[in-house]
């Protein structure tokens, strides 16, 4: 059966370059500290989250990693209701400032299945791939 229904448009969301050039910084220093400073400076970025969430689940701290990728996850679902998601639609991968969102969204179903919460793993790999299925097989591919 086809859905007649038209798909709502994607949602871009803004990019923020001060926080991404923050972030390159701190990618370049390579250390805890400096990701920690750009969530502090920057806490509505997605992006600044999802790469503590990404280091500390590498590391093998899974409570930290959900903590953060929660927070990320969470900010993100602000930003994308102010640039008129409702609920539902493409958030695709190929726009950059996405991204921070998306990666959240993947470290979260991680982390969850990790501290035995399997239905909210499921709900976060199943929302991702709904937002965009490249963003699902490009993070599991990494």
């Amino acid at each position: 059966m086809q859905n007649l229904m038209p798909e709502p448009p994607a949602t871009l969301l803004p990019a923020h370059d001060e926080a991404a050039a923050a972030l390159a910084a701190a990618e370049q220093a390579g250390d805890e500290a400096a990701f920690a400073a750009v969530a502090a400076r920057y806490p509505t970025n997605s992006a600044a989250w999802a790469a503590l969430a990404a280091r500390a689940f590498g590391a093998g701290q899974v409570i930290p990693a959900y903590a953060y990728a929660r927070t990320g996850y969470h900010r993100g679902l602000d930003q994308l209701r102010r640039s008129g998601w409702k609920g539902h639609g493409p958030v695709p991968w190929s726009h950059k400032p996405n991204r921070g969102f998306l990666r959240c969204l993947y470290v979260l179903s991680r982390a969850a299945d990790e501290i035995g919460e399997a239905d909210e793993a499921a709900r976060c790999a199943q929302f991702l791939r709904d937002c965009d299925p490249a963003a699902a097989d490009a993070l599991a591919s990494n």
